[in-house]
């Protein structure tokens, strides 16, 4: 099972302060002189907090560049839909394009203050389950057509079929899932596949909603980060947060607060999404133990439900 990927590039703070020098003087003076310090790398990105405020966000990939333009396209509109329910999202406060040898663009976003919702016990994320309800009420809108593209997140169920059984079949013969989990699993994807399809417009989804992206703080939810996987279509793909972040008595908080604006088909292919991340956490989360453990809990979770 593969470990992250190596940087295509080599991001340290000289780069980072003459990106800055040459873009952010104008929007945050004295930007370039600020504390720089790395807080994220991800398979894709890496977050660099600066100064007490802002963070600035960069492609480590190149097939990761063409996601900080979605969210340099999206998120601004994002932000101001979410504003009234108190949760911030990182819309870029400089949207950065290539220079000082970088070749792809950059952000700098504003630093949302709290704690990654992995790290907050899962019993407590139930206090915010109807805030991040709320929030997807306002984010699950009608996008326009040029929306961006996203093969393989909001799509039917249908399209994701063969990954997903070549990936439980590898599961079940790694024996890294037990036969009656890897069944129930099997039997929730499959009801998922059974259900009536999204047949509405596509609306905005945030394409990786776990709890990894969720930012908590005092008891309550901050912000929702990491829309790099933005896209439109069924919003089915977002609700399976339900299995990923909440325990049942969060989980039946957040169904209760979403009852009106989701059908039951809606919630079987929100279960079957949600059985489709566990089986990618398992197979790819070899190098970072507290995704694996969320694969593990949310099969535990998806498959009590079943």
């Amino acid at each position: 099972m593969p470990d992250k990927p190596p940087a295509e590039i080599t991001i340290d703070t000289g780069l980072i302060r003459d990106l800055l020098a040459a873009q952010a003087a104008a929007t945050l003076p004295g930007a370039a002189g600020l504390p720089l310090e790395k807080v994220a790398e991800g398979w894709d990105s890496e977050v660099w907090r600066l100064g007490d405020e802002h963070a600035v966000r960069l492609p480590r990939r190149a097939i990761a560049a063409p996601l900080v333009l979605h969210e340099q396209s999206v998120l601004p509109g994002i932000a101001a839909r979410l504003a009234h329910v108190g949760v911030r999202v990182p819309a870029p406060v400089v949207a950065g394009v290539p220079a000082a040898g970088y070749p792809w663009r950059w952000s700098v976003v504003p630093w949302i203050q709290g704690e990654c919702a992995l790290d907050v016990p899962v019993a407590a994320r139930s206090a915010w389950a109807g805030t991040l309800a709320d929030a997807l009420g306002a984010l699950h809108t009608a996008a326009p057509a040029d929306h961006p593209v996203n093969p393989f997140r909001g799509v039917p169920l249908a399209a994701r079929d063969a990954a997903v059984t070549d990936r439980l079949t590898t599961l079940r013969e790694s024996e890294t899932l037990d036969a009656a989990s890897a069944a129930v699993i099997r039997d929730v994807w499959r009801a998922g596949l059974s259900a009536a399809e999204w047949t509405r417009p596509p609306v905005w989804i945030h394409g990786d909603l776990h709890p990894g992206n969720l930012v908590a703080h005092a008891g309550a939810l901050e912000g929702i980060i990491d829309f790099g996987d933005v896209t439109a279509g069924d919003p089915a793909y977002d609700l399976a947060v339900a299995w990923l972040a909440f325990d049942t008595t969060g989980r039946e908080a957040f169904i209760a607060a979403t009852s009106s604006r989701y059908d039951a088909d809606t919630w079987v292919r929100a279960r079957a999404w949600a059985a489709a991340v566990v089986l990618m956490l398992l197979a790819h989360s070899d190098d970072n133990p507290a995704y694996l453990a969320l694969g593990r809990d949310a099969a535990t979770a998806v498959s009590a439900d079943a």
